[in-house]
């Protein structure tokens, strides 16, 4: 698997990093580690989890699983130091429990996106001593703030950060979720006091630009992608680049998804799921794979596509994209569909 550039740390990650969110809960054990086999196998390195992964997907618990999936996994392999291993805190839920209402069979997210525990000192402290336990190693390549947290003073919060690189258990810092002009006070702080920068953003990110008028502190916008042209030395760790698989499905499947309703419905992005459709067809592949190729193409903001699946048979199909490659016609289709 080719590798890439961590912003301007000189630390070269896999190009395609692999999401364990479902580890532990909806992808049992054999399917996960399947997975993570076939992964490392390829030459493939970058692996991402959260220490709430995935309380959502396991009822009375407040996470975890996934981070303990990666511990066992690296106990049994001895894989860890051929990782480039990313975790994240501060989205916990302070009382899970009342993210489950009575007889209910899915979590209450109205309720749960208010209650993080945040990026205090002391949580912060607590859940990557934590991660580092249940993951059963000493220390994390890439630690994000997974949700960005105002009721915190951002000097509190990374003065913490810092004296976790000074620890040597973190040897890199990253954000996510986080609006533009945070990061900019972030790095801001960071220059003025010594402290080390944040050298990933992972946000929301694909081929589709986000509908006019969408609020959101999570997706790449137009003014979040021109800033991180800006500063190349922050990666773009894209989460959901296929989008949950929109661009494979029929229209009446994708016009109905969530994802579309609620972030990218409109005739812009009709146009745009045309122009990927059109190159697919003349490539003879699936419209995702296109997608993950003109992810892989972009030089400015560079991106580093995080595939969260934990199917071999889906793994394959995204990683084939590493091989695809778009010819200045596809990509001039791409790009018209987008300006």
């Amino acid at each position: 698997m080719r590798t890439i550039e961590l912003g301007t740390t000189g630390e070269q990650v896999s190009r395609i990093a692999l999401g364990a969110m479902p580890m532990g809960t909806i992808a049992d054990e054999q399917t996960s580690v399947a997975l993570l086999d076939r992964y490392v196998s390829d030459g493939g390195g970058f692996i991402d989890t959260a220490d709430c992964y995935s309380w959502w997907w396991a009822k009375g618990t407040d996470g975890g699983q996934s981070e303990e999936l990666l511990g066992r996994w690296f106990a049994r392999t001895g894989n860890r130091d051929r990782v480039f291993l990313s975790t994240k805190g501060t989205a916990r839920i302070r009382d899970v429990h009342k993210a489950w209402p009575e007889g209910a069979t899915e979590a209450d997210w109205g309720y749960a996106r208010p209650n993080y525990v945040g990026a205090s000192a002391a949580v912060l402290r607590d859940s990557l001593d934590a991660s580092l336990r249940r993951l059963q190693t000493d220390h994390i390549d890439l630690y994000y703030v997974h949700v960005d947290d105002r009721s915190t003073p951002l000097e509190e919060t990374l003065a913490t950060l810092a004296s976790f690189v000074a620890e040597g258990k973190v040897r890199y810092l990253g954000w996510s979720n986080v609006r533009t002009w945070r990061l900019e006070r972030i790095r801001q702080l960071c220059a003025a006091n010594g402290w080390p920068a944040p050298v990933a953003l992972q946000q929301e990110h694909s081929y589709l630009t986000p509908r006019s008028g969408l609020d959101s502190a999570s997706i790449v916008d137009a003014e979040q992608a021109d800033y991180l042209r800006e500063h190349p030395d922050l990666a773009l760790v894209a989460y959901s680049p296929v989008l949950k698989g929109i661009y494979d499905m029929s229209d009446a499947d994708r016009e109905a998804h969530y994802l579309w309703q609620g972030n990218y419905a409109g005739e812009q992005a009709r146009a745009q799921v045309a122009a990927v459709r059109e190159v697919a067809a003349d490539l003879g592949v699936k419209p995702s794979q296109v997608v993950l190729a003109w992810l892989l193409a972009q030089e400015s903001p560079r991106v580093v596509p995080l595939l969260g699946t934990a199917r071999v048979s889906r793994y394959e199909e995204a990683a084939a994209a590493l091989s695809l490659d778009l010819g200045p016609d596809h990509l001039a289709t791409l790009g018209a569909a987008r300006s």
